[in-house]
């Protein structure tokens, strides 16, 4: 059920899709006895569509999240293993390809790759399976991953490929089961920097410390907090992007499926 509701009331509750819906809503009473409300509803979404694609809304939203965590600090040492979250590669239209298709947020895989080479003898752990409502077992991310790392020129054996996880509690749940992380272990989590947050509170809840090292920024930091956009579709992209992140850490608070509501570094 949770899942469900996320592919559907979340995605319902995007900017993007509330505002198109509230415009659509004010279209068709515009043919009715109410036309007066039904204009006032399509102005209102269209002005509220133009503020979230122009103005700095994104980057303000944006912000808490991307900086929550600092890069990882590599004086530490070298991990004993690497995990990557999927969301990088397009289940569906990889299996229509039969090639992997990469999205935004490819700079996750491109990170594990250089981790992986410096650090040759860490395992590495790609969890990603497919978190689309309607999916066949043929489209999974995990699959498709496996050559990338391959053409790489890393070997099976070092390669631990998760395949049934559709969201990140299940990423930190298969995960754990299938590495049985040690005590005294070190994991990295690399995973976007405003997903970051949400991930980690639901790994520490999973039982599975690790160590957050954040990748794929989309704002450049303080400097960008009041840039707005030069195109509509970036800028209301971002909204969607943080909309969702803030959602999802209220939800995955709510039931219980994460350590706090805005995790943050460990104290320690």
């Amino acid at each position: 059920m949770f899942f469900f509701l996320s592919k559907t009331l979340g995605v319902v509750l995007l900017p993007s899709n509330l505002l198109i819906g509230v415009g659509i809503v004010g279209l068709v009473l515009l043919v009715t006895r109410f036309a007066s409300p039904g204009r006032k509803l399509v102005v209102a979404s269209v002005l509220l569509l133009a503020i979230c694609g122009f103005s700095p809304i994104g980057n303000l939203l944006l912000y808490p999240l991307e900086s929550r965590f600092p890069p990882w600090d590599d004086r530490r040492g070298a991990p004993d293993g690497i995990v990557v979250l999927g969301g990088t590669i397009e289940p569906d239209l990889s299996a229509a390809h039969g090639v992997a298709v990469f999205n935004a947020s490819v700079d996750r895989i491109i990170a594990v790759a250089g981790l992986a080479r410096r650090y040759p003898n860490a395992r590495i752990v790609f969890s990603g399976g497919n978190a689309n409502l309607v999916s066949s077992d043929a489209a999974k991310e995990a699959d498709f991953a496996i050559p990338v790392f391959e053409s790489f020129g890393f070997s099976k054996d070092r390669l631990i490929m998760e395949r049934r996880s559709r969201n990140t509690w299940e990423n930190a749940e298969f995960s754990k089961a299938l590495v049985s992380p040690k005590n005294g272990e070190r994991w990295l989590l690399v995973t976007s920097a405003f997903h970051m947050p949400r991930s980690v509170g639901i790994f520490r809840k999973a039982g599975f410390e690790v160590e957050p090292c954040p990748v794929d920024w989309r704002i450049g930091g303080r400097d960008d907090l009041l840039t707005f956009s030069a195109t509509f579709v970036d800028g209301l992209s971002r909204v969607d992007t943080a909309s969702r992140e803030w959602m999802g850490l209220i939800a995955y608070w709510f039931t219980g499926k994460t350590s706090e509501l805005f995790p943050g570094p460990d104290a320690r």
